[in-house]
């Protein structure tokens, strides 16, 4: 058998060869790869998110960027559908290696990626206090939070709060999907 063995590429070539791409591509530590297409509940959600915390956020030092803009972590290039980072950077950065918090909206395309090795890579993280995993199709989310060198998961649904007192920010999570098309269920769980 003839096998070929590629050399992985290193997080430089991958920001050079991302630049001349059409597409965006995440970088998983060895190769890139080709980010798939949301669907119109996962960008009702993160966009509701995204302008929910720029509101709360407004005055504030950190800012919420997602879903065009990177992180790095351990040597992996990511786009979260969110994050706030809370630290000065250039302009025309395209990279930001200091984010606080993290939210991906699960697709069922990347619930392993998100909830595995995502999870795994945002843990190892140091700057990263919190990791949103929001459900696509009902009102619900998992919490990882940083606490010393152990992390602790909540599950959070309808009628609950997603506090976040690192980035000085509580919102109802129901907030986060008021534009979500969600099926008849789901919606009168949220109503109701």
């Amino acid at each position: 058998m003839n096998v070929a063995l590629r050399k992985p590429m290193t997080v430089e070539q991958f920001l050079a060869w991302e630049e001349q791409q059409e597409l965006r591509h995440e970088f998983d530590g060895f190769e890139a790869v080709a980010m798939t297409c949301g669907t119109d509940a996962h960008e009702a959600i993160g966009g509701t998110l995204r302008a929910l915390l720029r509101e709360h956020l407004r005055g504030k030092p950190c800012r919420v960027r997602g879903p065009t803009m990177k992180i790095e972590v351990m040597g992996r290039i990511r786009y979260p559908d969110a994050f706030v980072y809370c630290t000065p950077v250039p302009a025309d950065e395209t990279v930001i290696r200091n984010a606080v918090v993290v939210f991906e909206v699960l697709s069922p395309g990347t619930s392993r990626t998100d909830r595995i090795e995502k999870l795994r890579e945002y843990q190892a993280t140091e700057s990263i206090q919190r990791y949103v995993i929001l459900e696509q199709d009902s009102v619900a989310a998992t919490v990882f939070v940083r606490q010393g060198p152990e992390w602790n998961a909540r599950a959070l649904t309808a009628g609950d709060a997603l506090r976040m007192p690192e980035i000085e920010v509580e919102l109802p999570l129901s907030d986060i999907y008021v534009d979500a098309p969600l099926s008849p269920q789901d919606a009168e769980d949220q109503s109701g």
